[in-house]
């Protein structure tokens, strides 16, 4: 656990969660497991304050209970998880997704959840349709049996799965304190403990989503109202089967995604499409950590290509050969039987993605003459300096420069091999080289301060416009009252016009910069996926 993650969860949590939450979450990550009393002491934190901010924590899967060291009698201890913390990063892009492959209903079912930690079933189905029901013109309604469609396509794709039970997880006694309550927010269990974990429960629910009254606006009703539908769970047949997003399969479609784009960029769009084609008849079945996917026949690739794409079976195969033999290697041949058995390296092509990724960020930071030696040593290995000099076409003195530079940011690697045991720098080889799994986390830690910077950046031009935000919004609601209530086009006018001309332009510069930081966060977050999913690859396939 590094100071730049650690920095960057407390950020995460100060923004969704609050300042008493990430105080006592930041304690869990410097400090590791820590009982109850333990964190309210060390925190001088109120008890009431710390078992509420642990109960969100557990909700949400970013804290672990567990049995503490004393044995069954002793106090129960709670810890952070990290990991799980810097996801909240990612909401935005798990949503879109879901919204790309199953429209509103699914981007807003993936949103409810992420935002509850855990839901049920029909709770998370009536809370959509409400929703969904409130959004749509007067008169017209969601019907529930279109949102269990929706779920039911989630689950079947596995982007949601259940919670797994207490007893899975190995989790405390119920009188331990609140987080044991919260048993749906704990980690997942392996497969082959939690077999059920895409088993759809029989739901009763039949009906259409309800408009929201004018009365219900306050927040204290529209709580009530969630806690209502919360417990018509019971009467839909699902009580206590709590439903989450299953996060690795949204990072496996990502990953798909990142190597299809490459395939696409390096030979073609045909190219692309089989091998997207692939990957799709392998996403259920391949395990996320697995180096490579499961063999695939030319017959079956052939049979499962959309039928937009008129390719004949040659033509397949030529394509087949041509990615087989192509230097990225993201295609490769295990076997002759049915036309020929094809998988997708998955950790060559992460390799090659997260090395893309590298020399991208030398060139940006260093100029394209350090990107080729970057380059270079990344193919040659081990070179001395005048093999360098020689191999990318550099004066020596220029070439000097840069391995230092290089050298001094630990981007490069300096390697002394003696010829004598004395370790005579006249009798020893100096040879230069770059490790790309040391530089990629070095690059990673780099990435989260980035995040973070951007974060505190946005975080500080909302507080020094705080007082127009707030102007704004006040009269942003007033018009929407107003239009509501069928007002005449001159009322409507009178309100804009209560923001001055200085103030609209000092806000459209403000919303414009607060865009531009958003998505400067969407964009590091997708080098910090593509080096993270590098580094777990490359320690799960040793």
């Amino acid at each position: 656990m590094t100071q730049q993650e650690v920095r960057l969860c407390g950020l995460l949590l100060q923004e969704h969660f609050g300042e008493v939450v990430e105080k006592v979450a930041v304690h869990l990550l410097r400090t590791g497991a820590q009982t109850l009393r333990g964190i309210a002491q060390e925190t001088s934190t109120p008890l009431d304050l710390v078992k509420k901010s642990l109960c969100v924590l557990a909700q949400h899967g970013m804290c672990e209970f567990r049995r503490g060291r004393r044995g069954p009698a002793g106090a129960v201890e709670y810890l952070a998880t990290s990991e799980r913390i810097l996801r909240i990063l990612r909401y935005p892009r798990y949503i879109y997704t879901a919204k790309t492959l199953y429209g509103d209903t699914g981007e807003l079912i993936v949103e409810e959840v992420l935002q509850r930690g855990h839901m049920t079933m029909s709770g998370s189905v009536k809370t959509v349709a409400d929703r969904l029901t409130h959004n749509m013109e007067e008169g017209r309604s969601m019907d529930y049996s279109e949102v269990v469609t929706a779920f039911s396509k989630l689950v079947e794709t596995h982007f949601i799965q259940r919670c797994p039970p207490v007893a899975d997880v190995g989790a405390a006694p119920p009188a331990a304190g609140p987080g044991a309550q919260a048993a749906p927010a704990a980690p997942p269990s392996p497969a082959d403990s939690h077999p059920e974990r895409y088993t759809l429960p029989h739901v009763k629910l039949t009906g259409r989503g309800k408009r929201r009254h004018p009365s219900e606006e306050s927040e204290g009703e529209q709580r009530g109202a969630k806690r209502a539908k919360m417990d018509t769970s019971e009467s839909s047949g699902d009580t206590g089967i709590y439903w989450q997003v299953n996060f690795d399969r949204f990072h496996q479609h990502f990953r798909d995604q990142a190597i299809v784009s490459a395939v696409a960029s390096k030979l073609d769009q045909t190219s692309s499409e089989i091998v997207r084609t692939m990957l799709r008849m392998s996403e259920v079945t391949t395990t996320p950590t697995a180096a490579c996917t499961q063999p695939l026949s030319a017959n079956e690739i052939f049979r499962a290509l959309p039928p937009s794409y008129s390719i004949t079976r040659p033509v397949l195969e030529q394509y087949l050969s041509l990615l087989v033999d192509d230097p990225m290697e993201f295609v490769g041949k295990s076997g002759e039987s049915g036309g020929g058995m094809y998988v997708v390296n998955l950790h060559k092509a992460l390799a090659t993605l997260s090395r893309a990724t590298l020399e991208s960020v030398v060139q940006e930071r260093f100029g394209s003459r350090s990107a080729r030696i970057f380059r270079l040593l990344l193919r040659k290995r081990h070179l001395e300096q005048k093999q360098v000099e020689d191999f990318a076409m550099i004066p020596a003195k220029e070439a000097k420069d840069m391995l230092y530079t290089l050298l001094s940011e630990n981007l490069v690697q300096l390697q002394e091999i003696p010829k004598t045991p004395d370790h005579a720098p006249s009798r020893t080889f100096y040879l230069y080289t770059v490790n790309p799994l040391p530089t990629a986390r070095l690059l990673l830690q780099h990435c989260y301060k980035a995040v973070g910077n951007l974060m505190e950046r946005r975080q500080y031009e909302t507080k020094e416009n705080k007082r127009l935000l707030e102007k704004s919004q006040r009269i942003e609601a007033i018009l929407a009252s107003l239009q509501a209530s069928g007002a005449e086009p001159s009322q409507l006018t009178e309100v804009e016009e209560m923001i001055t001309a200085p103030e609209r332009q000092q806000l459209q510069a403000l919303r414009h910069h607060v865009n531009k930081l958003d998505s400067s966060e969407n964009q590091v977050d997708e080098t910090i996926f593509l080096l993270e999913s590098y580094i777990n690859s490359t320690q799960t396939s040793r």
